[in-house]
């Protein structure tokens, strides 16, 4: 993989309702953060309006809509995204959808999300699966990359798994971060220190709440970049 700049490393989560705290939060972190996770909530919210807005302004997009649907579908919809600008887009599904959405890309990067990392063993159990957290996410993360996929969405708790059994040539952006590695009351299951999320083989964190809900957001920036720059 090639080297990424420092302030690329972290996209920070716009988990926000509206355009007006969206550029809120770009406009007070992009002189330490470049890169952008527009969500489903947002993009209902803002739409393309605020994807265009960001990127104008020198900034990358990770639009995390995770589309899923039958293939011809998730087809025409990455057809859609391309030539606008936006860096990465995340797709869910099986092989032949993850397929479709990457035979479909042209100047965007299909990224394949493995497990929800609000999901755990007891969640997967209840939806009828009856293999580990890490199996299927391998598996899954094989699937997506003979597929064409160009990286995963996984939790850090995988991310050396998945370096030591699928390589270094695929981008693996790591959600579920948090600067302790317990947190209480916190709908996440899956979560690493940005740290060890780096040592471990992330190529970027996507970061929302830890920033968000600090009492200092660019001075929690700073501490991350000095563990992972």
């Amino acid at each position: 993989m090639e080297e990424i700049e420092c302030s690329k490393r972290i996209i920070f989560a716009l988990d926000v309702p509206n355009e007006q705290d969206a550029q809120k939060w770009v406009k007070l972190l992009e002189p330490h953060v470049s890169f952008f996770k527009v969500g489903l909530q947002l993009f209902l919210g803002a739409g393309f309006k605020i994807i265009d807005w960001i990127i104008n302004r020198g900034n990358s997009v990770m639009l995390d809509l995770k589309l899923y649907d039958i293939p011809q579908t998730v087809h025409n919809a990455v057809r859609q995204l391309n030539n606008r600008g936006i860096t990465y887009i995340t797709v869910h599904g099986d092989q032949d959808i993850i397929k479709a959405a990457s035979e479909a890309k042209k100047d965007i990067k299909v990224l394949a999300v493995t497990v929800l990392t609000s999901m755990a063993s007891k969640e997967l159990t209840q939806m009828g699966y009856n293999r580990s957290v890490s199996e299927l996410v391998l598996s899954r993360t094989k699937a997506a990359l003979d597929a064409g996929a160009d990286g995963v969405v996984a939790s850090g708790k995988e991310a050396q798994m998945l370096r030591a059994r699928c390589g270094h040539d695929f981008i693996l952006i790591t959600p579920g971060i948090r600067l302790k590695t317990v947190v209480e009351n916190d709908d996440q299951k899956r979560v690493v220190t940005p740290k060890k999320a780096f040592e471990d083989g992330a190529t970027h964190l996507v970061i929302g709440r830890p920033i968000r809900e600090s009492k200092d957001p660019i001075q929690t920036i700073k501490a991350i970049q000095e563990e992972i720059c």
